[in-house]
């Protein structure tokens, strides 16, 4: 592995990292792409490996800020941990069996209604047909 690989791969950590404290993203909305685009990782090799970053306890700092102020109910995260493991197995099963493109395609559409949502935009589209 080269110094300027193990740079990128630090950049994108970092990144992911700022915005995961930030906002609350980082694995996939950050990492996947990222490994995709700038180190021509395959979609399932991003996808497994920003799993693998997940699986770790990389954003313990963030979750004792957020704690500390009284941001987290740790009912919702035992509840929501549970499901997110049931989903993650099954979800990761649906993944392998399904082509890169098609994974990309998904992946894309995900990003794309989060964003819209996030912006409102359905809620300007749909002002504009109601006049």
């Amino acid at each position: 592995m080269t110094f300027q690989i193990i740079l990128l791969i630090s950049l994108i950590g970092l990144i992911a990292g700022i915005l995961s404290g930030l906002v609350g993203v980082g694995g996939g909305i950050i990492i996947v792409p990222a490994l995709v685009f700038f180190l021509g990782f395959s979609q399932y090799q991003a996808q497994g490996t920003s799993l693998g970053l997940l699986l770790l306890p990389v954003g313990i700092f963030a979750v004792i800020n957020y704690y500390n102020k009284g941001y987290i109910d740790i009912k919702v995260v035992a509840i929501m941990s549970i499901a997110f493991i049931i989903g993650g197995y099954f979800g990761s099963k649906l993944s392998l069996i399904l082509s890169q493109d098609v994974l990309r395609k998904i992946f894309a559409i995900v990003l794309f209604y989060t964003a819209f949502k996030m912006l409102e935009w359905d809620k300007w589209i749909f002002n504009l047909f109601k006049k």
